[in-house]
């Protein structure tokens, strides 16, 4: 992994990296790569695209947390594959308790694996169906899980009054929002500029409808 790169990109994200999470995001790619092997948790398999494509993209999500939900103390990512962008949601706020889940065991086994051996205690994964989960959740997030309308509808009994839902998109998804359902009003649409990544990126909040 170039970790100037990733430390590079980070900070245009408006991060301020640590040596410790490049080395957790570093060791994490790793671990995605050696674990693709076997188990097909990503199409991408190469060091450079995990580090455009996944670690950069997901963490272009991470300043907007706090914009969007500055009392967030839980976060659930949706459907999150090998972990994005629960990973570095995760590194970079570690005091959020932020939970993966995802319906394909062997990802969610991998991403417990990745919490303990990059020592992230506010990380677990859940093997289920999002629906079934228990409880609320603060903020809740997707990256190219389902339209908006799956995503809000599959997660309506974990939000509460004051949840927010962000969704990751590539182009402005015009026709999910004039589909959203009655019970989740969008917010605001914000374009994200991913460094080194030449393809268009946007993040949805929505929150639930009055």
């Amino acid at each position: 992994m170039d970790t100037v790169a990733l430390r590079e990109g980070l900070t245009r994200l408006g991060l301020a990296p640590t040596d410790r999470q490049i080395e957790q995001l570093a060791a994490y790619a790793a671990l995605l790569l050696r674990w693709n092997k076997t188990y097909n948790l990503t199409a991408i398999r190469h060091e450079d695209e995990v580090l455009t494509h996944h670690l950069l993209d997901s963490a272009a999500m991470v300043p907007h947390i706090a914009v969007e939900a500055p009392d967030a103390k839980t976060v659930l990512d949706v459907g999150s594959g090998g972990g994005l962008p629960a990973v570095p949601i995760a590194v970079f706020r570690p005091d959020l308790q932020v939970t993966a889940v995802d319906a394909v065991g062997k990802k969610a086994a991998f991403i417990n694996q990745a919490a303990i051996e990059l020592g992230l205690r506010n990380l677990r994964a859940r093997h289920s169906r999002v629906e079934k989960l228990p409880g609320t959740y603060d903020v809740i997030t997707s990256r190219a899980f389902a339209t908006m309308k799956d995503f809000t509808t599959l997660t309506a009994s974990l939000a509460h009054e004051d949840t927010k839902w962000l969704a990751m998109k590539a182009v402005h998804p015009e026709d999910e929002l004039a589909d959203l359902p009655g019970h989740a009003r969008a917010l605001k649409t914000i374009k994200l500029e991913v460094p080194g990544l030449d393809e268009a990126r946007c993040l949805v909040v929505l929150t639930p409808a009055d």
